[in-house]
């Protein structure tokens, strides 16, 4: 396989890692959602806490999502680039969620999400996760 052919399918792997923790995540499947995660992974997301480091903080991070989730959970991707290395990948995204609203009603929330992942003895492994929503003035 030469490196073309590689990367492509180190690029495939890696959507497939992401698509599967997407899809757990719309199950609300914690073993799905939590797999393909380091131990020791950091996260910074949109809302608190700020940082959270080790796998049972990402954990806990879950419940405060499905609690301001409604069934069914909309998680979406709506663009994503993939650039992966032998070792190292990471991923873009821009992403739709749905938050509580005023009165009740939910709300689409517009996110970016940014993935680091490691390739540790042939399998990737999510490493960091970034969401963020633009700054308001």
């Amino acid at each position: 396989m030469d490196g073309v052919e590689k990367s492509a399918k180190d690029e495939a792997d890696v959507r497939e890692v992401i698509q599967s923790w997407l899809a757990a995540i719309k199950r609300k499947d914690f073993a799905g959602i939590l797999q393909n995660h380091s131990p020791d992974i950091v996260m910074f997301d949109v809302p608190p806490p700020f940082q959270s480091r080790g796998i049972d903080a990402y954990r806990a991070t879950w419940d405060l999502f499905f609690a301001c989730s409604s069934y069914p959970v909309v998680f979406d991707i709506t663009e994503m680039n993939i650039i992966a290395g032998a070792d190292v990948a990471f991923a873009v995204a821009t992403m739709r969620c749905t938050e509580p609203g005023d009165h009740g009603q939910r709300e689409s929330l517009h996110f970016r999400l940014t993935m680091g992942l490691r390739k540790i003895n042939g399998q990737w492994i999510i490493m960091h996760e970034h969401h963020s929503v633009p700054a308001l003035d």
